[in-house]
């Protein structure tokens, strides 16, 4: 088995809070990150693949088709974007790193045409990373 990493940066805004609670118990649970006016990070992103050596192309799966995936249905769509309201892909959903992390596997898992999604691995600060690996 062979694992295969694609690494991609994006930067977006968002705001954590849950809809059905009141402004001071969204402040109470996430703190400045419920700042109305919203905040941002410089996400770091790794998509791993698993498998096993194609023999005639020598590859687990073309790097350059994985980052046209990513690319595709996901930096597209989050890069330079409010997480909370132009990523169609996380509309209703809190936007903490776990479930941008989740969401961002449900995005690409149908669309690996080799080997096998294994992990969908985030960094929102230099100090908070992230991993997903499927249901």
């Amino acid at each position: 088995m062979v694992f295969v990493t694609r690494r991609e940066t994006f930067s977006a805004a968002h705001r954590l809070f849950n809809p059905d609670l009141t402004d001071e118990e969204n402040e109470k649970i996430f703190g400045k990150c419920s700042n109305p006016n919203w905040h941002g990070h410089n996400y770091v992103l790794e998509v791993v693949v698993a498998g096993e050596i194609n023999p005639e192309t020598g590859f687990v799966i073309d790097v350059k088709e994985l980052k046209e995936i990513i690319n595709k249905y996901v930096i597209s769509k989050v890069d330079h974007k409010n997480l909370n309201i132009d990523t169609d892909f996380m509309r209703g959903i809190i936007p903490s790193a776990e479930n941008i992390a989740v969401a961002i596997w449900n995005q690409i898992k149908d669309r690996i045409p080799y080997g096998k999604l294994y992990s969908v691995k985030l960094s929102e600060t230099e100090n908070n990373f992230f991993e997903y690996r499927g249901e």
